[in-house]
């Protein structure tokens, strides 16, 4: 399944900041915690909580955001489905990206276990 342009460029605009709390949301319900999803985060782009909390204040866009990561050379281990689309089938690197993420904080509010979620093994 491709992703549209306009869906594409949707995710590149919108702010992280704007989904940020809905990771923490979604996360705490279920029983994890904040450094937690900051622990996934930075194994995914290398952002530190310091630096998390900077881009968060400065809003930037998810394709800025991305653009300043340093994604993480296992990164390509993440793959199935999310949003309906399977992550290793999306075209778009910044949409696929984005659905790292959106996998990564998904697995950890559904219970797994942390090893797993940063794939190692």
């Amino acid at each position: 399944m491709t992703t549209t342009p306009e869906h594409d460029e949707r995710i590149a605009k919108m702010t992280f900041s704007s989904v940020y709390p809905h990771y923490v949301t979604k996360v705490e319900r279920k029983g994890r915690t904040t450094a937690e999803l900051h622990q996934v985060i930075e194994w995914l782009t290398g952002f530190d909580s310091k630096k998390l909390e900077h881009l968060i204040d400065e809003k930037v866009t998810f394709e800025t955001f991305f653009k300043r990561a340093n994604l993480n050379p296992n990164a390509n281990l993440i793959t199935g489905l999310i949003c309906g689309y399977r992550i290793e089938d999306i075209e778009n690197e910044l949409t696929r990206q984005a659905r790292y993420l959106d996998k990564l904080v998904d697995e950890l509010a559904k219970g797994r276990k942390m090893e797993k979620i940063l794939r190692k093994g």
